[in-house]
């Protein structure tokens, strides 16, 4: 097949590129480039074209005989305040409205679309009363005394994190997922304007080799990996008992695969998949295997909180496993241990 792989010069996607290619489909690479992900002396990769996904004209030319995009240009992290909002709009939500439009010209019917589990905000919980139930927004009295974990949004009283499934409520909590879940509503409605196909992978929290560096937009592996680099001892929020699902970006990347393979063969509509490691892991837990695989200090736990951060959020594989046949193979007791010393991405 051949497939055109929107932010082809990126982490994530400079590993599908490679991993599809591997798996003998042909590979037209999209990048724009953009100063704030690649830094000014960035260049690209082989079978990359410069372009922009919000411009039309660049990407006409290159759907021309494709049989599936694979769409991982955006700009990520959670943004740094409210200011970062239009940003996201422009990039994630008219650049993938830009693109299905080209898609719809060129009659491209199937699209891979890399989203996110920040589209389920802080998951999901169990109260002994009152059942399944999303978490009340956290409390700045409990926050400040330490009391890190949400209470029922019904009775007040303590719940119990559980794994999420792709039929979890959409609760985006930053700037970036409310993109996602924007980019994931435009996908949807363009299968039901075109009788198109959609995959959306909804990432969990990736790591790996050249990942980009501590920056505003970082996530926190990396934000640890460089304070690790620095001599500094990471510093890790709240108590360090928030619960993630680490997931290596090699295995995104054959995640990524399995679903331009199978993209064409669902019925019309977007399916989505959760995409992790199925091994819940805590940050402190993180911090700490980061930090001793690297010979470096003991984490530190600060304290310190935002408001709007996740507590728990961890989802299950099932779906994944037995609609696309993709289980993660890289350990994240091992996938962390080699980040210690793997390099990563400066710009």
């Amino acid at each position: 097949m051949k497939v055109l792989l929107t932010g082809s010069a990126g982490f994530i996607g400079q590993h599908v590129a490679r991993v599809v290619r591997e798996a003998g489909h042909d590979v037209v690479g999209l990048d724009a480039l953009l100063l704030q992900a690649h830094g000014p002396d960035a260049t690209l990769p082989e079978g990359t074209v410069r372009g922009d996904v919000r411009v039309a004209a660049d990407l006409d030319p290159l759907l021309a005989d494709v049989d599936v995009v694979c769409h991982q240009a955006a700009m990520v992290g959670n943004g740094v305040d409210a200011q970062d909002l239009p940003d996201y709009a422009t990039h994630n939500d008219l650049g993938t409205a830009v693109l299905l439009a080209a898609m719809a010209r060129a009659r491209v019917g199937r699209l891979v679309l890399a989203s996110s589990m920040v589209v389920y905000g802080d998951g999901r919980y169990t109260c002994p009363t009152h059942g399944d139930v999303p978490p009340a927004t956290r409390r700045e009295d409990d926050l400040a005394a330490g009391r890190y974990d949400p209470r029922c949004p019904h009775c007040d009283g303590p719940i119990e994190w559980h794994l999420i499934g792709e039929d979890t409520a959409f609760a985006p909590r930053t700037s970036y997922a409310a993109s996602k879940v924007a980019q994931e509503h435009y996908a949807d409605a363009w299968c039901t304007l075109e009788g198109s196909r959609a995959i959306a992978l909804r990432y969990h929290n990736v790591y790996g080799p050249g990942m980009p560096a501590d920056t505003p937009y970082s996530g926190v592996a990396a934000i640890f990996r460089s304070a690790i680099a620095r001599g500094d001892a990471p510093r890790v929020f709240e108590d360090g008992q928030q619960v993630r699902d680490f997931v290596h970006v090699h295995d995104l990347a054959r995640a990524n695969l399995a679903a331009i393979e199978a993209v064409g063969d669902q019925a019309p509509g977007l399916e989505a998949y959760n995409v992790c490691s199925g091994r819940r892991y805590t940050i402190g837990q993180m911090a700490g295997r980061l930090s001793q695989a690297a010979g470096g200090a003991e984490p530190v736990l600060t304290g310190d909180y935002r408001a709007f951060d996740v507590r728990h959020v961890a989802a299950s594989p099932d779906k994944a496993r037995d609609q696309l046949g993709f289980t993660a193979q890289v350990d994240p007791d091992d996938g962390i241990a080699e980040l210690a010393t793997a390099p990563l991405r400066t710009r």
